[in-house]
């Protein structure tokens, strides 16, 4: 069985984010036995005067592989009591835990998402959409605003096409001219695209674009997105990974 969790604004300046958390609990659900955790996302939230937010505005979400669908009532016990005794004072948490939705739900919930990215949107229009396709969506200290990028980080999540995952990787030094299945051979890599998400060949190479490299979520996959290299007259090699700053863009 498989769950979408996503949590938002956890965290307090000068605390560690959101991130640390989600990937503490990502851990503890695998050492409990609960079940298998994928990578997480983050996804970019609207910036705005009247959305209080720590740092960016971004929310966190995660897919997990539940072993047995009896565990869900032990499962949800654990993530509120995360929340209520790990989030820093001050914070606004929220939560948002579903299972599998049929289409029309899932676009009704992904639309909310890119609403979330350009315009501000209330806790009261959360719990509609939240009620209206029977979701799990929960408030756990402060105002709850955090329900509004937790509800939002879901839907973006399930389109399949928004965000970058936690994390940083070297996968070589800037200038280094390496092969698509040198890449792909990582773990954490499904595949290498352009810009536009038309994939890359195995046999294609292209250059390291800097010191760490961000991965992000495109068609579904965790990829490496690549851009025109400035140097392809002097390398012969067209593409190169993006660099830390162009990563913002996800």
């Amino acid at each position: 069985m498989r769950y979408w969790i996503c949590m938002d604004d956890t965290d307090m300046p000068g605390t560690k984010g959101t991130g640390w958390l989600v990937q503490e609990i990502c851990r503890e659900l695998e050492d409990l036995g609960l079940g298998k955790s994928s990578a997480i996302s983050r996804h970019q939230l609207f910036v705005h005067e009247d959305i209080p937010f720590t740092s960016h505005n971004s929310a966190m979400c995660f897919e997990l592989e539940l072993e047995n669908q009896k565990l869900e009532p032990r499962l949800m016990d654990y993530l509120v009591s995360c929340l209520e005794t790990r989030c820093q004072p001050g914070s606004d948490p929220g939560l948002c835990v579903t299972g599998p939705l049929d289409k029309e739900k899932q676009m009704q919930l992904s639309a909310f998402g890119a609403r979330a990215k350009q315009a501000v949107c209330t806790k009261a229009a959360a719990y509609a959409l939240a009620k209206n396709v029977g979701i799990h969506l929960s408030e756990h200290g402060g105002t709850g605003d955090g329900i509004i990028g937790a509800l939002a980080g879901t839907g973006l999540r399930m389109g399949g096409n928004d965000g970058r995952y936690r994390g940083w990787y070297n996968l070589g030094n800037p200038g280094d001219v390496v092969s698509v299945a040198d890449l792909c051979a990582y773990p954490f890599i499904d595949t290498v695209v352009r810009s536009d998400g038309s994939e890359l060949s195995l046999s294609d190479k292209v250059v390291i674009g800097s010191e760490r490299t961000k991965t992000v979520r495109m068609g579904f996959h965790q990829v490496v997105t690549t851009t025109a290299n400035e140097t392809a007259d002097q390398t012969g090699i067209a593409l190169r990974t993006i660099t830390k700053e162009e990563a913002k863009q996800y």
